[in-house]
């Protein structure tokens, strides 16, 4: 990494290990090696196991089920309906509108229907498929065009849209002597995380029941739980188990329910694992868009007016599709300025599968037509394709399409040009077979490769939007151990992978000057640290972090003060010491301390948001913005169709870096995610039936496909977030697949308004 520090960088003492500094990661070495324990290797003495019957139709009406077959089959303990649910049947992450087990009607392929527990993960899949349910095929709504009709059936009653998104700004009849529009499609993606999922509950002595499940937000977890259940939430306690990636995946329930009911049946503990080809049907997915984009320019190219429709298939339930029809809506001009714009957002139900969240929100689907339609701009005016977008791009005071002043650093064009002065890679070498399209495959010696090179940028939205109340909370202990000042922090949010624990510990070091820093496994035991998702954990949860120490820090200068006869204002504690105010030594914090800890709980909330009007679409919907950049250059065989990328390079201003090492892991593993949705990652769903749930048909970027990444931080401080923080996870997922594919689009010619790209899209076979 080459990290080059802004202007407005937020400056922070050194501490070893402390915020700015890159210390060994707790969960690294025992993941590297094999020995992390995640939620598939759980275990309990006398554990059964749980396994789920899923509905083989996208559409049909349950007319019966009968579970005697499987209640017959020795070893088995439990079979469960709709009917045995305690509580409502119902759960949702927005919107309680899933059924925990259909019980009228399925609405997608893979739903579930009935559980079962018995004494071998293989007893229970035999059981399971023994229970016989009689079903009534009914028609499926499958093309989000046509759940729009008016006379369409009904996916939910009283009909199939989820919510339009109306923005409105300026001109409402603009003209301009340059426009040009396109049409764009995007598939739907998996989050394709290498962990499936898994969870073991068990039951309580006070009739409730302890969840170890791998998740993203444990209260709002709980919060539904409670609801199928009937239980309060003190008899639902969850505790984070080991989580083996997430991008969205997780947020929404799988098995937490139903081995919860599993175990309140049986009183025995019960565990939960989907394999590979039911994970595809058992989490939600990146919704797929249609879309329709017209820009409106002056003659040299600057930006009059922006229309934009924008389509996304929801699938069966609601999820969170309303918020990322917000997101796509209000952040789906790209990063800028626009005099006039008319867009329109709809997501609505179908029967196919259900999509949700996933790693970008609904920036990464308009991104790839935004970004396309600036390329054919720039084209359409004779202007380059990064001065066009620098020429447009947004500033620090600007106002966006929602009418909100972008209050901190948005360096579009400083990113822009960084990813352009980078080195670029050797050029193509025919006698490198290794280095062609196809690899070893010997498919080509180089007659019909062409080189090409694209670029993209985008921003994103930071934590949660249009109102929603986002905080995190933090409890912070300070004592002795062993003679030892002892540092233990507890959040209840979610480690899927991102580094979350070591950043806590980072804090922790810098507040209170202290090494050793424990993490406190994540459970409901404390308040909620809100989703891991949004790219909002090192802003929200470390501000509580933050926020905690400082009140933690505050009670022992008190304490000094009151032993030192002195004003607290006066001292400060620096590495484990007490100093006065010419840097003396005047205590040691163990002094302090004594047998008496200090334990301080507190619930931090940045700025607020606020909801945007229904009809013009205009207000301060988000907290923060962030930016990125990305140069792809790749190699394609245009007699073949097959592409290799040569170099994904990229810029990206993340405010303050507080793991500098973690911050450029972000950017290449959201890098991939948007190369792989260029270029190979589709669950193919046709009339509801999901083609290919399996990682041999279902494709995912490899290290042998990932090319060398040059990756430039900006540190732009941010001075309304904790240590001047961006979010980095999501940005560089969003305008990396729009790069790729403006390679792809430079060395072939062809318009290519659909990703993934594929090899006959290249080709016109």
């Amino acid at each position: 990494m080459s990290a080059e520090a802004g202007t407005r960088t937020t400056r922070i003492t050194a501490t070893p290990g402390g915020v700015g500094d890159t210390p060994l990661r707790p969960d690294g070495t025992l993941k590297v090696t094999g020995e992390f324990a995640y939620a598939s290797d759980l275990w309990h003495d006398e554990m059964v196991w749980g396994a789920t019957l899923r509905s083989p139709h996208p559409h049909a009406r349950i007319a019966g089920i009968d579970i005697t077959e499987a209640l017959t089959l020795p070893g088995v303990f439990a079979v469960l309906t709709a009917a045995d649910v305690p509580g409502e049947n119902a759960f949702g992450l927005e919107h309680a509108d899933q059924p925990v087990l259909a019980s009228e009607f399925v609405r997608y392929e893979g739903e579930p229907v009935a559980i079962v527990a018995a004494d071998h993960p293989e007893t229970a899949r035999r059981a399971a498929q023994r229970i016989r349910v009689d079903y009534e095929v009914l028609p499926a709504v499958t093309d989000p065009r046509r759940a729009m009709d008016a006379d369409a059936p009904a996916v939910h009653r009283p009909g199939n849209l989820v919510r339009h998104l109306t923005l409105r700004r300026g001109n409402p009849d603009p003209k301009a002597p340059v426009v040009v529009s396109l049409d764009f499609e995007v598939g739907m993606q998996d989050q394709a995380f290498l962990g499936p999922e898994s969870g073991l509950a068990v039951p309580g002595d006070d009739g409730g029941v302890d969840l170890y499940v791998a998740t993203q937000w444990l209260h709002v977890d709980q919060r539904q739980i409670c609801l199928a259940l009937g239980l309060p939430p003190e008899k639902v306690r969850l505790t984070l188990a080991g989580v083996g990636g997430a991008f969205g995946g997780r947020e929404d329930l799988s098995v937490h329910v139903h081995a919860c009911l599993l175990a309140l049946r049986t009183g025995k503990p019960v565990k939960m694992s989907y394999g590979r080809e039911e994970s595809f049907f058992g989490h939600v997915h990146r919704h797929p868009a249609t879309m329709t984009y017209e820009f409106g320019a002056e003659r040299d190219g600057t930006l009059v007016y922006a229309k934009a429709n924008l389509l996304f298939d929801g699938g069966a339930y609601a999820s969170s599709t309303a918020a990322v029809v917000g997101n796509g809506g209000t952040l789906g001009l790209g990063p800028y300025r626009f005099p006039s714009v008319a867009v329109d957002a709809y997501g609505v139900f179908t029967n196919n599968p259900p999509c949700g969240a996933m790693r970008g929100f609904g920036c990464v689907q308009a991104a790839f037509a935004h970004e396309a339609l600036m390329d054919e701009l720039a084209d359409a005016v004779g202007v380059d394709r990064v001065e066009i977008r620098q020429r447009n791009g947004m500033r620090e005071g600007d106002v966006n399409i929602t009418g909100q002043v972008i209050d901190s650093a948005a360096p579009v064009a400083e990113l822009l040009q960084i990813v352009r002065d980078l080195p670029m890679p050797p050029p193509l070498d025919p006698s490198d077979i290794r280095a062609l399209p196809g690899a070893v495959g010997n498919t080509t010696h180089g007659e019909g490769v062409v080189r090409g090179v694209g670029y993209a940028i985008a921003y994103k939205n930071v934590g949660f939007s249009e109102g929603f109340d986002d905080y995190s909370t933090a409890r912070v202990r300070l004592e002795l151990t062993g003679g030892e000042p002892v540092a233990t922090v507890h959040t209840a949010a979610a480690e899927v992978g991102q580094g979350l624990i070591t950043v806590e510990q980072q804090i922790c070091r810098t507040e209170l000057g202290v090494e050793r820093v424990v993490v406190h496994p994540k459970t409901t035991g404390v308040g909620s640290g809100g989703s891991t998702s949004a790219s909002r954990q090192t802003y929200v949860t470390g501000g509580a972090v933050k926020a905690a120490c400082e009140s933690v820090r505050a009670v022992v200068l008190e304490r000094a003060a009151a032993l030192l006869g002195r004003s607290a204002g006066e001292l400060r504690l620096d590495g484990e010491k007490l100093l006065g105010a010419s840097g003396e030594v005047l205590l040691g914090l163990g002094d302090v301390l004594g047998t008496e800890a200090v334990e301080e709980t507190v619930e931090w909330r940045h700025r607020p948001t606020h909801a945007i009007d229904p009809e013009t679409g205009q207000g301060n919907a988000h907290v923060q913005f962030a930016f990125s950049a990305h140069r792809a250059v790749v190699d394609v065989d245009v007699e073949l169709g097959l592409v290799k990328v040569v170099a994904l390079d990229s810029a990206q201003d993340v405010g303050k870096a507080i793991n500098p090492d973690a911050v450029v892991g972000q950017i290449h593993g959201g890098s991939a995610q948007g190369m792989g949705l260029a270029l190979m990652e589709e669950m193919v769903v046709t009339d509801g039936h999901v083609r290919n749930p399996s990682f041999t048909d279902y494709l995912i970027p490899t290290i042998l496909d990932m090319p060398p990444m040059q990756v430039q931080v900006l540190e732009y401080a941010d001075p309304h977030a904790p240590y001047g923080v961006r979010g980095v996870g999501e940005p560089p997922t969003i305008s990396s697949g729009p790069a790729v594919a403006a390679a792809v689009r430079a060395a072939t010619g062809k318009a290519l308004h659909r990703v993934p790209i594929r090899p006959e899209h290249i080709t016109g076979t």
